[in-house]
């Protein structure tokens, strides 16, 4: 007589696919809590590995298209790097620059087809309202319209053109906010780890609204000083994806010591 078949496990409840948790808007604010504690940790080897990250983005961007695809796909490369010093920091080891690199050494071929996803979706959101734009007014070339008219429509076309880039951007940006640190901490292949991501950020709809408003204020606010403020910035977004990242699909962050240093 055979066992009866034991019922399927939830697709993110095992190790690699961990079950995300809902939490309540003012997380945001603890996780940029434990960002800033993270970065005040050791703020001399991060804000070394934001000059290193700049200065690998600079050297990127000056090389026309390529540079720009390398970019876009290397990211979270580096993305899990800074997310693996973070890591490193909570298990109470030092933080070294080199951690920017350490998503070279672990899963980096995931990542950086984590990155080819994101450049996809950003060609989509360039592209899509183009061609949409071209075909109307192409239309528009055999329509007869008065003047008012065809100011409206240009006018409606470009407001629809920027809700398609909002929308596709907004998809992308949450389905790369916890994928890298899926792929880099628990292994996730990469279009789990992006459908995980996207899910978690909507399933807390709440306190990423808030987030995402918390962090156009600050970077703003990073921008003013000659833009040295994101120096300071970068590290601690590093941080806030880590305890978001523990605190929806592991255990709640911890507050570091704000003055403590690495031993």
């Amino acid at each position: 007589m055979t066992e009866p078949a034991s019922p399927a496990a939830h697709p993110y409840q095992d190790a690699r696919h961990p079950r995300p948790r809902h939490v309540s808007p003012a997380a945001s604010l603890t996780w940029l809590k434990s960002g800033w504690a993270s970065f005040t940790r050791n703020p001399g080897v991060w804000m070394a590995i934001s000059l290193v990250f700049f200065v690998i983005l600079v050297a990127l961007l000056a090389i026309p298209v390529l540079g720009m695809v390398v970019a876009i796909i290397g990211f979270p490369v580096l993305a899990a790097g800074m997310v693996q010093g973070c890591a490193a920091q909570a298990r109470g080891e030092p933080l070294k620059v080199d951690h920017l690199f350490a998503g070279l050494r672990v899963h980096a071929a995931h990542l950086a087809l984590v990155g080819c996803f994101y450049l996809l979706g950003t060609v989509v959101a360039g592209v899509l309202p183009a061609l949409l734009g071209g075909l109307l007014l192409t239309g528009l070339f055999y329509t007869k319209l008065h003047s008012l008219s065809w100011l409206a429509v240009v006018l409606g076309s470009a407001a629809f053109a920027t809700g398609i880039i909002i929308t596709i951007m907004t998809i992308m940006i949450t389905a790369l906010w916890f994928a890298t640190p899926l792929v880099a901490l628990k292994d996730t292949p990469p279009l789990d780890a992006m459908k995980m991501s996207l899910a978690a950020c909507f399933n807390n709809l709440g306190a990423f609204v808030v987030l995402g408003v918390l962090i156009y204020v600050l970077i703003w606010v990073a921008l003013l000083p000659l833009g040295l403020g994101m120096l300071v910035l970068v590290p601690v977004l590093a941080g806030t994806l880590h305890a978001s990242f523990l605190d929806v699909f592991g255990a709640p962050p911890a507050l570091a010591p704000a003055g403590g240093t690495e031993t």
